[in-house]
């Protein structure tokens, strides 16, 4: 397939590139600084990189491709909707050249899993409270989504750590695994690229983790 990688520097998005590469397609990498782009990939992999800050780059990006993912997210506790206007941005931009397949690394905002135990509830609850403007972020780009004409599908991880990909993980379409505490970046990746193609994932989120 040929894909469009956004956030390509960011711990999801190099996972994406990586496996994406390894599996045989066709990958653009757009990111916010092209200098953060670790050393390109064998030469027999095609590879771009343009800025994202570019509306006529974003868009040229999409042009033509299969699918669309993202691993675009705040840095820190202060997202200064930056998930919402640069989601916003690659919808615009994929709306135009009529690309319709959209996965993105968003976050646990989506239904709570029914029966989680106590100390996992009042874990999430601590999250919240400490990541509430990221997670408001990541809600408002679900809501630009929502009323995309995109294909889209929001995977919703608990936790992230830099732990290596496995393939073996529980998903949630349209809700979230029962006491979910991590996951991997190299996992979410992993769902994110499987996910592509199942349409049963379409325009709704699914929950990740271990």
């Amino acid at each position: 397939m040929r894909l469009t990688v956004f956030g390509a520097t960011g711990g999801v998005g190099r996972e994406i590139v990586g496996q994406a590469l390894a599996a045989g397609h066709e990958v653009t990498a757009v990111v916010r600084d092209p200098d953060r782009l670790p050393e390109g990939p064998e030469p027999a992999a095609p590879h771009g990189v343009v800025a994202l800050d570019d509306p006529a780059a974003v868009r040229a990006a999409v042009a033509g491709r299969d699918a669309v993912l993202s691993g675009l997210g705040a840095r820190g506790r202060r997202p200064d909707g930056i998930a919402e206007r640069l989601t916003g941005r690659i919808v615009a931009a994929m709306e135009a050249e009529g690309v319709r397949r959209l996965v993105v690394s968003a976050g646990p905002v989506g239904p709570k899993a029914a029966g989680d135990p106590l100390v996992d509830r009042l874990a999430r609850k601590a999250v919240e409270a400490v990541l509430a403007e990221v997670y408001a972020d990541l809600a408002r780009m679900e809501a630009v989504l929502a009323r995309s004409a995109t294909e889209w599908t929001a995977v919703r991880p608990p936790r992230l750590t830099d732990g290596p990909r496995t393939g073996v993980y529980r998903r949630a379409v349209g809700g979230t695994p029962r006491s979910s505490r991590t996951i991997s970046r190299a996992d979410v990746a992993h769902a994110m690229l499987a996910l592509v193609d199942d349409p049963a994932a379409v325009r709704t989120g699914v929950g990740v983790a271990y």
